[in-house]
């Protein structure tokens, strides 16, 4: 092993240490024999006090040996300590240079720090690069998204503008449906995004939920049919504290979920107070979720696969849904039922007062 750096420094320690101590040894040897002739010299054996030639030589050469030692030790402790140090420093130089799956190398255990510094690292890049990658796969997403209605818009438009389709209000309506699609699906990134980064704001107030969701389903309702679906309502109608337009987005969400991807049947909506906690849920009649896809389908641009589809939708709604329940302080979740269904709710906690009041 090469002595350089810290390595060098643990030798010249050690080395020292060891040199230290046998001077050590000799001096207060010395110290006691001068002494002890000082103040006792009628005890002082006759022989003198200076060394003999046998005894400067073992004297110099036990100082080597214990140099030496002190080396060995030296080497083999830089060595255990320098694996994981090395190996760290080696491995951000790779993922500086962008390889980002780059790992340290722990080495020995008993050396805690070490090694925790090691493991600390590696923690650190894992999570780099699945950000990374993650990013790269949201970019990718997002373009894909952004594609379809941009490109629908621009050949509607040309084809407007060359004489192609004629101006007639049917065409402007289905460029308006583009434009509105596209509004959604940037209103969802945004809301998505600030949830992420933790700065979603809610407009908080009290209000009449079972309204908004009368209103939203009402809104859905010819878009529900089309796919062969109504909505059922069961609302409990109570105030309650939220933020109406994030819970009427997230609704949308839903609603325009089960269009998507359920059989055509009921989509039973239902409000409730429930252990201090408001509950909106969308239930729908099938075609259902395995275990595996409740893992995703909260998720950004995660699609769960369905009887019906899974290429439309943005993959965006539920995780629009996920992103205003973190927001309300509560939580998003997906439950099978028994009759083949999956029950999507929405639950975020309410002030005690309100809860009283309405009860």
């Amino acid at each position: 092993m090469k002595l350089v750096g810290l390595s060098r420094q643990i030798a010249l320690s050690m080395m020292a240490m060891a040199f230290g101590i046998t001077l050590l040894f000799l001096l207060t040897s010395y110290a006691f024999y001068y002494t002890w002739q000082a103040y006792w010299p009628e005890q002082i054996p006759s022989e003198s006090l200076l060394p003999t030639g046998p005894e400067l030589a073992w004297m110099i050469g036990t100082t080597i040996v214990g140099l030496g030692f002190a080396i060995v030790v030296a080497i083999s402790l830089a060595r255990r300590i320098l694996v994981p140090l090395n190996s760290v420093t080696d491995s951000i130089r790779r993922v500086a240079q962008g390889e980002l799956g780059a790992r340290a190398e722990a080495g020995d255990r008993s050396l805690g720090e070490a090694s925790l510094l090691a493991d600390d690292f590696n923690a650190l890049a894992e999570k780099l690069q699945r950000v990374t990658e993650e990013q790269t796969f949201w970019n990718a997403a997002i373009a894909h998204e952004l594609r379809t209605p941009v490109t629908i818009l621009r050949g509607r438009l040309q084809g407007l503008a060359e004489g192609v389709f004629p101006p007639e209000p049917a065409q402007f309506q289905r460029l308006l449906t583009q434009v509105e699609g596209l509004s959604r699906l940037i209103e969802d990134l945004r809301a998505v995004s600030l949830s992420e980064s933790g700065h979603l704001d809610l407009q908080w107030q009290e209000s009449d939920l079972a309204a908004e969701i009368t209103s939203v389903a009402d809104f859905c309702s010819d878009a529900l049919a089309l796919a062969g679906q109504h909505a059922v309502l069961d609302l409990d109608r109570s105030p309650k504290h939220c933020d109406p337009a994030r819970i009427r987005q997230a609704l949308l969400a839903l609603l325009e979920n089960a269009r998507l991807h359920a059989v055509p049947g009921a989509i039973r909506i239902q409000s409730r107070l429930e252990n201090g906690q408001c509950i909106l849920s969308v239930e729908d009649e099938g075609p259902g979720i395995t275990e595996a896809e409740k893992e995703l389908v909260f998720r950004a641009f995660r699609r769960a696969k369905s009887a019906r589809t899974d290429t439309r939708g943005s993959g965006l709604g539920l995780a629009v849904v996920a992103a205003i329940a973190r927001a309300h302080g509560g939580k998003a979740a997906c439950i099978a039922t028994d009759k083949g269904g999956t029950i999507f709710t929405l639950s975020w906690p309410q002030p005690t007062s309100k809860v009283v009041a309405a009860s």
